[in-house]
C-alpha cells in the first residue's frame, strides 16, 4: 500500500485510505442492515425499529459527506490544507456516530426481552466507541508536522494504520450486533435501509 519506508511527496495516505473509513461506517451500519427477513417479529418491535430508523438519516448524511470530503482531499496540497481537510472529516464523524448511538440510546432496549436490552446495549457500546476512534484520528492528525512534507507524510501513514486498527476492531464487534429479532426488524425499515447506502461510494480514490 505504501511503497518504500521513505515518505514521498503528494501521497497522502488517509487518502488512500478512505477505503477503511467506507468498511468501518459500513460495518457499524450492518446492525440496520443484516440479517433481513420477511418474519414479523411484533408491532412493538417494528415501531422500536421504526423509531431508530426514522431518526437515522441525518448522521447517515454526515458520514456519507464526511467520506467524501476525504475523498476529494488533494493530496498534492499544502499539508495545512490536507490536515484541515482530514481533521474536519474525522470530527464529523465522530459527531455522526455519537449521534447514532444516541439514537439507540433514547430508543430504549428493544421490545424482545433480554435479547433486545443487550442487542441496545451492544449497539450504543460500539457506535460509541466509533466515535471516539474518529475522536482519536482527528487528534493524530491535528497533531502532526506540517512544516516538513516528508514528516507530514509519514505521520499520515501512521494515521492510516491506526484506520486500519480501528476497521479490524469494529468490525469483530459488528458480529454479534448484526443477529437476532432486533437486527431484523431494523433491516426492513426503508430509514435503515438508506443508512445503509451510504456505505457505498461510487469509487475508491488510490494513490499515484
Amino acid at each position: 500500500m505504501f511503497r518504500g519506508g521513505k515518505a514521498t511527496e503528494g501521497t497522502h495516505p488517509v487518502k488512500v485510505n478512505t477505503k477503511f473509513l467506507t468498511a468501518l461506517s459500513g460495518a457499524v451500519l450492518l446492525l440496520a442492515v443484516a440479517g433481513c427477513s420477511s418474519d414479523d417479529s411484533g408491532k412493538k418491535l417494528n415501531d422500536w425499529a421504526k423509531g431508530v430508523c426514522d431518526q437515522a438519516a441525518a448522521p447517515a448524511k454526515q458520514i456519507d459527506d464526511a467520506n467524501t470530503a476525504i475523498s476529494k482531499v488533494n493530496s498534492g496540497g499544502s499539508p495545512a490544507d490536507v490536515q484541515k481537510a482530514d481533521s474536519a472529516a474525522f470530527q464529523q464523524l465522530s459527531s455522526a456516530y455519537a449521534s447514532l448511538a444516541g439514537i439507540f440510546q433514547k430508543a430504549g432496549a428493544a421490545p424482545n426481552g433480554d435479547e433486545g436490552t443487550t442487542f441496545q446495549q451492544n449497539a450504543v457500546t460500539t457506535l460509541n466507541h466509533l466515535s471516539a476512534q474518529y475522536e482519536s484520528l482527528k487528534k493524530q492528525v491535528d497533531a502532526l508536522n506540517t512544516s516538513d512534507q516528508n514528516k507530514f507524510a509519514d505521520g499520515l501513514k501512521s494515521v492510516s494504520d491506526s484506520l486500519t486498527k480501528t476497521t479490524a476492531d469494529v468490525q469483530s464487534s459488528i458480529t454479534t450486533l448484526s443477529q437476532g429479532d432486533a437486527g431484523k426488524a431494523l433491516a426492513a425499515q426503508p430509514g435503515c435501509q438508506r443508512v445503509s447506502s451510504t456505505a457505498s461510494p461510487t469509487g475508491s480514490p488510490t494513490a499515484s
